[in-house]
């Protein structure tokens, strides 16, 4: 916060400057006009008793109009002018007293300047050349009528020297308070200097530029939600938290990006591999391997590969926030016909069916996409257990909610990969036993189950424990959805009916 021409802090000191100066000068004036009015207060009434002694003179000799014998001897203020009227207001008659009291008479030119003042008492200002400033008032009484008049000369006087020291004290004041002002408010502004620095080496910032190290911030003690620079100070924290937010959402984003597509070339690569390595041994027409497996690997590293892609762009189609079909889709047809198809691949477990419904069990949203979730979590349980495990598929529906549930009750999922089951490919470890090469998947299923559920505002959910393994996957309910519900009937008589 420098004191350039254009900053803050100059710009207050001056507006405080200036208000000073006028508050300054207005308290000089009123003092000024005070101490004008008192002082000619006082001289109005030296020179009304300066009038009435003159008219109580003059009224010893009242036909004689020019008669100013009443000036004579001591006693009379230095300079006391007086005149003396006719029945029409023409001076007849004016001198001024000298020093030694000797009067002097007043010349034309100087008794003109006295032409229009009634004898009524009012005080009047008027200028006499070659005397001054005079203070002139007149009386009459029983037709004597005299004007008598002193000079301003000491009021201007002490005018003037209240004015000086007025200006000199208001000078100093002035100097003072500016400094005082300039101290407080380069204290106070301060902070905000600290808040503008802080700015400044954020602009300066490298934020496009990995790696992200520590943004500066505003300390402490300089966020006071109290005053207007703390708030400021706070303000600009909480942008600077905002951007390392998204800054590292970001990298994590392009981290996530680059693993994925990592990934998804490693997943490309060994069924291309594959392929093409089948597809060179029946160009050379001999080899070990028979030209009918080769064409079998070949067609099933080709369904591999051909379901991989699929699960990308379904991925990529759902990440767009593509909308989906949407229809009415009963999940207990769903969930059974999953149940049915997979114990018809796979005899080797056990295969149920479960229903507790307190209402229909329908929802709005993509049918085949909400199958597909299905035969995911049903593939899921195929590829992680061990023959001999029991695999229930349950529907719920209640008035609030929709439910499928797929519990298993095998190995479980080890503790460390909970949190990240549902991320695109990831697999389990050797905990969750597998029943050969041809069994691996991709590391999507759970992902596309993921996805699907949160395009129909929905979401899924695991809990495992060896012996207990269950993943959830919660759906709104139609809103249309009436009907009598049907009763909760038991896991072993559906087994039975699928």
């Amino acid at each position: 916060m420098s004191g350039t021409p254009g900053s803050l802090r100059t710009r207050l000191l001056l507006r405080i400057g200036a208000a000073l100066v006028a508050v300054c000068a207005a308290m000089a004036l009123a003092a000024v006009l005070a101490q004008r009015a008192l002082l000619l207060d006082h001289l109005d009434g030296r020179v009304m008793d300066a009038a009435e002694h003159g008219l109580a003179g003059a009224s010893a000799r009242p036909g004689d109009d020019r008669d100013l014998t009443f000036l004579d001897g001591n006693g009379h203020p230095d300079g006391l002018l007086a005149a003396r009227l006719d029945t029409h207001g023409a001076v007849t008659a004016a001198a001024v007293t000298g020093p030694d009291s000797t009067p002097r008479p007043l010349t034309a030119g100087q008794r003109a300047a006295l032409r229009g003042i009634a004898p009524d008492g009012t005080p009047h200002t008027r200028t006499v050349p070659g005397l001054g400033t005079y203070r002139v008032t007149g009386l009459d009484a029983s037709g004597v009528r005299i004007l008598a008049g002193l000079p301003m000369d000491d009021v201007r006087d002490m005018l003037n020297r209240l004015v000086v020291v007025e200006a000199v004290v208001g000078a100093a004041g002035l100097a003072v308070a500016g400094c005082v002002c300039a101290v407080v408010v380069r204290r106070q502004l301060r902070p905000l200097g600290r808040v503008a620095a802080t700015a400044a080496d954020l602009a300066r910032a490298p934020l496009g530029h990995d790696p992200l190290t520590g943004l500066p911030r505003v300390a402490e003690a300089d966020i006071d939600p109290g005053s207007e620079a703390g708030q400021v100070g706070a303000a600009l924290n909480r942008m600077i938290d905002q951007v390392e937010s998204d800054r590292a959402a970001r990298r994590r984003g392009e981290e996530r990006m680059r693993r994925f597509l990592a990934d998804a070339g490693h997943e490309l690569r060994t069924p291309l591999a594959s392929i093409a390595g089948y597809a060179e041994l029946m160009n050379r027409g001999t080899g070990p391997v028979e030209p009918m497996l080769a064409w079998r690997r070949v067609s099933a590293e080709s369904a591999r590969m051909t379901g991989l892609v699929e699960d990308l762009l379904l991925l990529a189609r759902l990440d767009e926030g593509r909308p989906l079909r949407s229809a009415e889709a009963d999940l207990v047809a769903l969930v059974a016909e999953a149940v049915r198809k997979a114990r018809a691949a796979d005899p080797d477990r056990t295969w149920r069916l479960a229903l507790r419904l307190d209402a229909p069990a329908l929802v709005i949203g993509d049918e085949t996409g909400l199958g597909r979730a299905v035969a995911n979590l049903l593939a899921n349980a195929r590829a992680h257990t061990p023959p001999g495990t029991t695999v229930v598929a349950m529907v719920e529906a209640t008035a609030e909610r929709r439910v499928i549930r797929v519990r298993d009750d095998g190995p479980g999922i080890p503790p460390h990969l909970l949190a990240s089951v549902f991320d695109r490919f990831t697999r389990a470890d050797a905990s969750r036993s597998r029943r050969g090469p041809g069994d691996s998947g991709s590391g999507l299923g759970l992902a596309v189950v993921e996805a699907i559920a949160s395009a129909h505002g929905g979401r899924a959910a695991v809990r495992s424990a060896p012996g207990h393994t269950e993943f959830t996957v919660e759906l709104p309910p139609a809103p249309e959805a009436e009907g009598e519900p049907s009763l909760p009937v038991g896991v072993s008589e559906l087994s039975e009916r699928c």
